[in-house]
């Protein structure tokens, strides 16, 4: 089955020419299914990269998935047009009145600082508790994981050495857990950030449980409260060449960053990088819609009001 997106979002071609199935609204306002209605909340810089990566995923199911994408208020992106974000995305005040099956509050690059200091905190703390009750799930991702895991249950975020970034190498615990569902004993996922999470603070709050993690990575996904929260520390839904783009910018700014780990062929960054991680990705994704979406959302759950 397809995902549904806005008939003109300019990814939307992209999509199609990879043979991804997308449905536009004429189409799918025809359907007599109850599909499964997802907001994301794209906190990334490059807004329209980011809609491409997570629908790739996100169309990997039976399922029919409408998407919305939601932006803050208190902060406007200064890397896409604001044509675009009037076009394609909502405001929180558009969408809260309402209960979603789905939330996906994706990372920013908005690490080093504490999380009260980032501009659009107050906002993004009124999205967290208004979820509790007018979402099904929510799927938190890089810092939107470490954001949540601190608001949520108190987790503190720990600033590293230098910055992790590269293709990592996880070991899967409990394998019959359905979020982790078809996974190999291990796996692999890009990380790309400044700071992590530890274990050890996880492992003391009983209403969190650690389903994959490394020893040079720390945890890596995280279910809460039984799945109403899922934290996902790295990116699984990086495209090939998203970490390529990150190392090359960084060196344009005099950061001298290591070369990504296990990415580039022989750690040559004039080869192309190899996808590695795609399987499991979206492995992952189509486990949280169906699991602890499809599975657990009354019929009728979107036509309450939040």
């Amino acid at each position: 089955m397809p995902i549904r997106i806005d008939n003109n979002l300019p990814v939307k071609k992209t999509l199609e020419k990879e043979n991804i199935f997308v449905m536009d609204e004429n189409r799918s306002n025809s359907q007599d299914i109850r599909p499964i209605d997802i907001l994301i909340l794209n906190l990334m810089p490059l807004k329209e990269n980011t809609e491409l990566e997570l629908l790739r995923s996100l169309s990997n199911t039976p399922l029919q998935v409408n998407i919305n994408f939601v932006r803050t208020s208190s902060y406007e992106s200064k890397h896409t047009s604001k044509e675009h974000l009037k076009q394609f995305y909502r405001k929180f005040k558009e969408v809260r009145t309402r209960k979603w099956d789905g939330l996906i509050i994706t990372g920013a690059p908005v690490e080093t600082l504490d999380f009260e200091e980032v501009e659009y905190w107050p906002e993004l703390v009124d999205i967290m508790d208004w979820s509790e009750n007018a979402v099904t799930s929510t799927f938190h991702i890089c810092w939107g994981a470490q954001a949540g895991l601190y608001y949520r249950y108190g987790i503190p975020k720990y600033e590293m050495e230098k910055k992790l970034s590269g293709v990592y190498r996880m070991t899967t615990f409990h394998k019959r857990t359905e979020l982790v569902r078809g996974f190999d004993d291990t796996f692999l996922i890009p990380q790309s950030r400044y700071t992590t999470v530890r274990k050890k603070d996880i492992k003391k709050n009983p209403r969190l449980e650690i389903v994959a993690d490394s020893d040079e990575c720390g945890p890596c996904i995280i279910i809460g409260d039984g799945g109403k929260n899922i934290f996902v520390t790295g990116h699984p839904e990086y495209d090939t060449l998203t970490l390529d783009s990150e190392y090359k910018r960084d060196i344009g700014r005099d950061l001298n960053p290591d070369i990504p780990v296990n990415y580039y062929p022989d750690d040559d960054p004039t080869k192309k990088p190899v996808k590695s991680w795609r399987c499991h990705a979206n492995t992952l994704y189509t486990n949280w819609l169906n699991y602890y979406v499809y599975q657990t959302t009354p019929y009728d759950w979107t036509n309450e009001k939040a």
